[in-house]
């Protein structure tokens, strides 16, 4: 541009003033949600009113009247509630090619847990990332949802034992687990993660973990678990958890808790009283549950002890844990021919009992893992029994979560959130509405020590769902567990808008997590 075109600044301001034109004020930055049913995540039941957020935070709340200029929803006739915390999710294990998470925003979803099962993949001894790693990439490859991270108690042990890790821990192998520990807990970390019926944790001791969950608790950290078993020995393993509790002094959770023993279906009170009675002594126990009959793992959780020749094991299994029909592979890596096959389908075709052919499968798909150090199977089993989950997930400290992902092959994955609305609070009552999203929300929050999320209050960041309660409702199935989710109409993330219309809006504005609220921003980018 040449000076000639140029007005020096005092001949402006004088032809603006001659023209009768004042200074404007900048345009507001807030947006406004008016007409809401607003369900505020702390269990209290809903009222209409409006929300302003600005920037990445909630500013008001109540009888609110419209800044000239500002942006405005009207969300009349919808629920406007805390965007919904996955407690337990492998949803960032493909975020490389889901940064956009359809499968977590398309469910109201705005923050996702990762490391309860000890690791990043299951039963796989996996080299350890620490969590300034975690955090640098989340600023280097941004997702469109928050994350928060425990430090893997599987990951940690691979990384100090190696190969040799089907053992207890030395001392000196357990002080270096403990140093690790200690710089994720600086870094950010919100406590301890264990998957104790997966590798390698398996192989831990109690008091192993108990010396971890000390480095945890002097940061303010939890401890949740996928427990050691939740077949026939699983009171035993609540009874580890209450242990990891009372000794380490701080909040333990239980991963996904379950019914996954036939013989013990029914016992949901009995569960609730060791629960409630551990609380009573002062532990404070909370615990997850995803609203599905299947489980999701793999072939070595029914070999408690690695022994895939006994014979015993494996009957079992059939009698007490899942018929042969209704456990189907979903990725074998041994012989990829059988994924999508049922155990009994594979013995027909193979001409062997179904005894035999478990004692098979496992024993290549160990062999498979301890030649690649990668998860030697994935099954999905039928082993639940619904009113189990519902006594479980009525429990006053149970929240929801997913344990899924976006290609992992059960429903969950992308219907959790919504089939909690659908099965259990529209269908069967067993839920009110309010009560479920303060599973999603408020209790969420509390049980993993996240703060300023998880509600609706003046100060807290905007995470926000809007959703139709008459129509939120799950689509995945077991034989399409990709389909999306309806009911969920905008979901903002951070104050900015990351899903509308049906689908993800390419903001890629998640943040990691941290216990002392202090996040690690991204920018905004699409």
């Amino acid at each position: 541009m040449t000076h000639d075109r140029l007005i020096p600044l005092a001949i402006y301001v004088s032809v603006a003033m001659l023209a009768g034109c004042q200074p404007q004020d900048p345009a507001p930055t807030s947006t406004l949600i008016i007409n809401a049913m607003i369900i505020d995540g702390t269990g209290s039941p809903g009222f209409e009113g409006a929300v302003r957020m600005d920037d990445d935070r909630i500013v008001e709340i109540g009888d609110l009247t419209q800044i000239p200029g500002e942006t405005i929803f009207d969300a009349s006739g919808l629920v406007l509630a805390p965007g919904f915390i996955d407690t337990h999710s492998h949803h960032d294990g493909d975020s490389d090619e889901y940064p956009h998470m359809p499968a977590v925003l398309s469910q109201g979803v705005t923050t996702i847990i990762r490391g309860s099962d000890g690791g990043p993949d299951l039963d796989e001894v996996s080299g350890y990332i620490s969590q300034a790693d975690i955090n640098q990439g989340i600023l280097d490859h941004p997702i469109a949802v928050n994350i928060a991270v425990f430090s893997g108690h599987g990951s940690l042990r691979a990384a100090v034992m190696g190969g040799d890790y089907r053992r207890h821990a030395t001392a000196t192998e357990i002080k270096a687990m403990q140093a690790l520990l200690e710089e994720d807990m600086r870094a950010g970390a919100i406590g301890l993660g264990a998957g104790l019926e997966y590798e390698p944790g398996i192989y831990a001791s109690t008091e192993e973990i108990i010396e971890l969950a000390k480095v945890a608790a002097r940061y303010g950290g939890g401890y949740s678990s996928h427990l050691r078993d939740e077949d026939d020995r699983f009171m035993d393993a609540l009874e580890e958890i209450i242990r990891v509790g009372r000794e380490a002094k701080l909040r333990v959770h239980v991963a996904h808790i379950k019914l996954a023993d036939n013989t013990f279906w029914g016992t949901g009170d009995d569960v609730i009283e060791l629960l409630e009675s551990a609380r009573a002594e002062g532990i404070e126990i909370t615990a997850d549950i995803y609203p599905y009959l299947r489980w999701q793992s793999n072939l070595a959780v029914l070999f408690p002890d690695r022994d895939y020749t006994n014979r015993d094991t494996a009957e079992f299994t059939f009698e007490h844990t899942s018929p042969a029909k209704d456990i189907v592979l979903t990725e074998y890596p041994p012989n990829p021919a059988y994924n999508g096959m049922s155990i009994a389908e594979i013995a027909h075709i193979t001409e062997t009992d179904v005894v035999s052919t478990l004692l098979d499968l496992a024993a290549a798909a160990g062999q498979y893992r301890k030649e690649t150090g990668k998860g030697g199977s994935s099954i999905i089993a039928k082993g639940m029994d619904e009113n189990d989950v519902v006594k479980l997930m009525q429990w006053r400290y149970t929240n929801i979560c997913s344990d899924g992902s976006h290609e992992s092959g059960h429903p969950r994955g992308w219907g959790s959130f919504p089939r909690v609305f659908r099965r259990f609070v529209r269908e069967l009552g067993t839920l009110g509405l309010e009560e479920a999203v303060y599973k999603m929300t408020g209790l969420s929050a509390d049980s993993m020590g996240i703060k300023n999320r998880g509600r609706l209050l003046a100060g807290a960041y905007a995470d926000l769902v809007l959703f139709d309660p008459d129509r939120i409702a799950d689509h995945a199935t077991m034989a399409e567990s990709t389909l999306v989710s309806v009911g969920v109409v905008k979901v903002w993330v951070n104050g900015q808008l990351a899903f509308d219309d049906g689908q993800p809006t390419g903001q890629l504005v998640g943040r990691v997590v941290t216990l002392a609220d202090s996040t690690i921003s991204t920018a905004a980018s699409e």
